[in-house]
């Protein structure tokens, strides 16, 4: 389930802002408003105190007077989004699904903002899943939803902690009384409610990404780094771990040094006794790469045999692991580390498997297998190596993926 169908407000106050300097920037294009537009002016700093509500109004005319521009829209789009927790029932779903209809003109625009993709999320039929099963935690935490898109920070602090009392495990409440603490620019508290929340819950990636962005307001680079880290360990397959990560490189001009191999042959089944194994043409004789994508495909045609079965006895039938890929790449370099001239030959492979083979030898196989050769089938195999190896996860993100922070010159 994506975070915008379980919660009101699943970007941070940060990407917020960010995104409305984009839509800012968007209005320099020819057909949207002057920067010295007052009506502009107006929404916009309306948007940034987070009177979504009143900056509604103001964003539609601008849209309508504009109608070319993707920014204004995705402005209204996210205000409506948050005017909807204002409203009951019915007509909550009906603002849910408007603003849903206006991102889509907003996407047609050429709009692919971070935000943006938040509110294209939303079911087409506007509706949404409840913070508790419990009536009075769901009041309170609607409650307190419809004050935040007012603006009225400290009344929707107070409907949070109030939840949080009837709840003491509801992530949201905790995750939320942060989020108003750093919209309000007290960033050691926030990342106190953050941290908080992640006790509660610590597989969400939500809570440590938002406590990046306060580490990150504060200037300390260096522990947003590592809490953009730890919303990847987290949840690695839902694309909003992602995003403090990717606002974190580009703000420090780096870029992250992800090791895509490009596989250089295909293992086909018919059944588990007809297995076929094509290797690409392009191979010369005697050339280490071909050699080495050759093995990997003879380890996974195995694997399609009775392997599987031994491994996994009570899965009913064949699948794709994460132990069957880090087995074929491992005899893969096993095999090159074999060959006669090994220093020579490992200069002739490419790139990507020099890297391969600087993992393995790291200890960090399996965890790159789930970070960056996972489908559908191996992403089944992530939670439970997650349970039993998180600092390996976060080791190899650490040391192989995420670039270090450039040293300051006199430090």
């Amino acid at each position: 389930m994506r975070l915008a169908d379980r919660w009101g407000r699943p970007v941070s106050t940060l990407t917020l802002l960010l995104s409305l300097l984009c839509a800012n920037s968007k209005a320099q294009a020819a057909g949207s408003p002057a920067k010295d537009d007052p009506e502009f002016a107006h929404a916009t700093e309306l948007y940034q105190q987070g009177k979504f509500v009143d900056a509604m109004p103001l964003f539609e005319n601008l849209a309508a007077a504009h109608p070319s521009d993707a920014g204004l829209k995705e402005a209204w789009a996210w205000c409506v989004f948050e005017y909807s927790s204002t409203l009951d029932s019915e007509e909550r779903r009906k603002a849910r699904m408007r603003a849903l209809s206006i991102a889509l003109q907003a996407k047609a625009l050429g709009d692919t903002s971070q935000i943006l993709q938040v509110v294209l999320g939303l079911p087409e039929d506007g509706s949404w899943t409840a913070f508790s099963l419990r009536k009075e935690v769901d009041d309170a935490m609607k409650a307190a939803e419809a004050d935040f898109s007012r603006g009225d920070l400290d009344k929707a602090r107070e409907g949070y902690v109030r939840a949080l009392l009837l709840d003491p495990n509801n992530y949201a409440a905790a995750l939320f009384i942060g989020d108003v603490y750093f919209k309000q620019h007290v960033y050691g508290s926030a990342g106190e409610w953050f941290s908080r929340a992640i006790k509660i819950d610590p597989n969400r990636e939500t809570a440590y990404r938002y406590w990046g962005d306060a580490l990150a307001a504060m200037g300390n680079d260096q522990g947003a780094r590592a809490r953009f880290i730890d919303a990847i360990v987290a949840a690695p397959y839902n694309s909003s771990a992602w995003v403090g990560m990717t606002n974190w490189l580009k703000r420090n001009q780096l870029g992250l040094n992800n090791v895509r191999l490009k596989d250089g042959a295909s293992v086909t089944a018919k059944d588990a006794n007809h297995i076929n194994i094509t290797l690409d043409s392009s191979f010369g004789k005697n050339d280490p790469n071909g050699l080495a994508w050759m093995t990997y495909s003879m380890g996974r045609a195995s694997w399609r045999g009775d392997k599987f079965k031994k491994e996994f006895p009570n899965e009913p039938q064949y699948r794709r692991t994460m132990k069957e890929e880090a087995d074929s790449l491992g005899l893969m370099i096993t095999v090159m580390k074999e060959q006669k001239n090994y220093a020579k030959k490992l200069k002739e492979l490419d790139p990507s498997l020099q890297s391969l083979i600087r993992i393995q030898d790291a200890g960090f196989l399996d965890a790159f297998v789930l970070l960056n050769r996972a489908d559908a089938d191996i992403a089944k195999d992530y939670e439970p190596y997650r349970d039993t190896h998180r600092d390996v996860i976060r080791s190899y993100l650490d040391d192989f993926v995420v670039p270090k922070m450039p040293a300051v010159a006199g430090k």
